[in-house]
């Protein structure tokens, strides 16, 4: 297949015969704007046309072909009034209904005392059938076009299902015979069908419909293993050669030796996979994924204390001010009683201090830089960066985890760490292109939180139980899920409880939301984390990873409308010292659904944010997982974790097999046809 060929399906759509600049407009409002996302767009139903119906049979309100005379043509000539065709059959009359079409146009098409097939919404007026501006009005001769059922997209205003279809038909009908990029056998021997054959099932049948078609599957199967080659080839990108790192692991071992506690194995073990990785001649690009509170942040700067033994410097990024913070608080406790040189950096350091430490940095005299995303901002220059570590950025695409890792240079390793316990399933289709630390075990001082839930109508039986946890020195998250009353739903708003609970405990509660600007919502935070205020009204926008040592009640409301997983991220904020924490859920019981019954259930039962996760999906299914859209997992359109598991796991057994013929053209195709090709086609630093 020669090239012009092969490259018809990346062509702008204007390249098809009626599609001009108004009409290429509209089509870029649906996200199509090149031949392949008119491949890619499949048809959501059908419309049945197929039956050609008689005139005395005809449904009201419904779209109907019919088979008809036409009789008399009628152009008014008083402005606004409509053209009549006045058509019949042996067994009745219809009008069909024209605003502001063109006599010429209409004698064309309605031809006098000629037979002709028309398909439209049926309607009655004046004792009489119509079809108003009907779809489709075309010759007896070419009824097979028109009667039967036709494809049915989501469209924009602008294009009608008519034109559309046009413009489809131009598309489907004119690929080229791509080559394959399955092979025959292994097409034949996983019960599949070739490309080209189910895009045209997929727009000429049912198929689009069933997600389990053979038609759908392949198109799933595709998609995966375009996401699965765009990871594995960022990874090859990124995993380069580097120098050695050497070293004793003698400030590691001091600290590990004077903690007051025992690092779990699961802590162990990634600590050993990180430091393999350091020392080993290919750069690291890992994640250590952990629940909340199981010992994340200690493993990374125990890394750290090992990478500047061996002489280079090293970077930790908070996506905060108030979480970098915390992280260079926590690291100055922990490298108290050895040499290294810790600063920090964020947008608010003001001039003089950040001037003094972007010298000492590029002088080699700070071992360590803490901050926010200011660390990688141009003019920061390192004398020798060899680790980068950053926290709670699962938010990450995949291109910008590849500028990431390149920016520190070829040789510096890179660490992420997420709080995000992510099901089995989507391990591999997030994060293919880097080796994974999981850390499931809490520490052993940190006690199982008590997990309770309680009717909203019982909710004033919580004030004396707030008054002794604010006696004891313990603090309070209490979470709503809006920020103002709604009349349309029966949420809780923050504002409002704020003020309820502001009324019982005067000047000891503050409030943060999604409309809080970050200065204050970070001031708030702090005035909490300094203990001068006991309770925190908040939405769900409590920051992930920060700890709140004194915080070991939490309290969310409307808890039957949260997701599995938010709910276990939400009670991880609370338990973060030694202290027992409790965690409260109130529930509307005449909104109680069997699922939410089930969710509740499963979160008194379980503290495990892995086990969880499997559970939430199983119960709601990949489509209504919101968090992971944020997180990046939802970047399928097609495939379905949940739905097609064994196509994720047959994709990835098909990447190893093939991984060293992944830059052949016939998989840059696959690549373009899903857009990942430029994720791919970035410069190098």
């Amino acid at each position: 297949m020669n090239d012009l060929k092969k490259e018809f399906i990346f062509q702008k759509v204007n390249k098809l015969k009626g599609v001009g600049l108004q009409l290429s407009k509209y089509l870029k409002n649906k996200k199509i704007d090149q031949i392949k996302d008119i491949v890619l767009n499949l048809p959501y139903s059908e419309t049945d046309r197929s039956q050609i119906c008689k005139l005395d049979k005809l449904e009201i309100g419904k779209i109907q072909t019919v088979k008809i005379k036409v009789k008399k043509l009628n152009f008014p000539r008083i402005r606004n009034l409509p053209n009549r065709i006045l058509c019949e059959d042996d067994t009745g009359k219809i009008d069909i209904v024209y605003f502001n079409s063109r006599e010429g146009y209409l004698k064309k098409i309605f031809p006098l005392n000629k037979w002709i097939i028309v398909s439209g919404r049926v309607n009655y007026f004046r004792n009489k059938y119509q079809i108003t501006n009907p779809d489709y009005v075309t010759s007896v001769e070419n009824q097979s076009y028109v009667a039967k059922n036709i494809p049915k997209y989501n469209l924009t205003k602008g294009i009608n299902e008519k034109k559309y279809r046009i413009i489809c038909e131009q598309a489907i009908n004119n690929l080229p015979k791509i080559r394959d990029w399955l092979s025959d056998q292994f097409i034949k021997s996983n019960r599949m069908i070739g490309w080209n054959e189910a895009i045209s099932r997929l727009h000429n049948s049912d198929d689009s419909k069933n997600n389990q078609s053979h038609s759908f599957r392949r198109l799933v199967f595709d998609e995966i293993c375009a996401n699965f080659i765009t990871l594995s080839k960022n990874r090859k990108r990124i995993k380069r050669k580097k120098i050695v790192k050497s070293f004793k692991k003698i400030n590691s071992r001091r600290i590990i030796k004077n903690l007051p506690f025992e690092l779990t194995n699961g802590q162990k073990n990634a600590l050993e996979e990180i430091n393999n990785d350091i020392k080993s001649n290919e750069r690291m690009f890992r994640i250590i994924q952990g629940d909340v509170g199981s010992g994340k942040t200690i493993v990374s700067l125990l890394s750290i204390a090992n990478v500047i033994e061996s002489k280079y410097q090293c970077a930790l990024m908070g996506p905060t001010e108030i979480l970098a913070k915390q992280h260079f608080t926590t690291a100055n406790k922990f490298f108290k009683n050895t040499d290294i040189r810790i600063g920090f950096l964020s947008g608010k350091t003001e001039f003089k201090e950040r001037k003094l430490i972007l010298d000492k940095l590029e002088n080699g005299k700070i071992d360590l830089l803490v901050g926010t995303h200011a660390l990688f901002q141009k003019n920061i220059k390192f004398k020798k960066l060899g680790y980068v570590i950053i926290d709670e950025q699962h938010k990450f695409g995949v291109k910008q985890r590849s500028d990431l890792a390149l920016k520190g240079g070829d040789n510096c390793d890179v660490l992420l760490m997420s709080a995000t316990p992510i099901p089995r399933t989507m391990m591999m289709s997030m994060y293919g292109d880097m080796d994974i630390s999981r850390i499931k075990e809490k520490p052993s001082l940190r006690k199982k939180i008590n997990t309770l839930s309680k009717p909203e109508n019982k909710i004033d039986e919580l004030w004396p139980y707030l008054k002794k946890q604010i006696s004891i020195a313990n603090q309070i998250f209490w979470v709503c899920p809006l920020i103002e009353q709604s009349r349309f739903l029966d949420y809780s708003s923050a504002k409002k409880k704020f003020d309820i609970i502001n009324k019982i405990f005067p000047g000891n509660v503050g409030l943060i939301h999604g409309s809080v600007e970050k200065e204050q919502k970070e001031e708030i935070l702090k005035r909490f984390l300094e203990k001068k205020i006991s309770i925190l009204v908040s939405t769900t926008v409590i920051e992930v990873g920060i700890d709140f040592p004194n915080a070991n009640v939490i309290i969310i409301e409307n808890a039957n409308k949260f997701g599995l997983s938010q709910l276990h991220q939400l009670r991880g904020r609370v338990g973060r010292g030694d202290k027992q924490a409790t965690c409260i859920l109130l529930f509307k019981e005449n909104s109680l659904s069997k699922n939410a019954i089930k969710r509740i259930k499963i979160l008194k039962q379980s503290n495990d944010g892995f086990f969880i996760a499997e559970e939430d999906l199983k119960l709601r299914g990949f489509g209504d997982l919101t968090g992971y859209q944020q997180s990046g997992l939802k970047n399928f359109r097609f495939a379905d974790p949940l739905l097609h598991k064994d196509l994720f796991n047959l994709a990835e057994k098909f990447i190893l097999q093939v991984d060293k013929d992944l830059n052949e053209d016939k998989y840059n195709f696959l690549l373009k046809l899903f857009d990942k090709a430029e994720i791919i086609n970035v410069k190098d630093y």
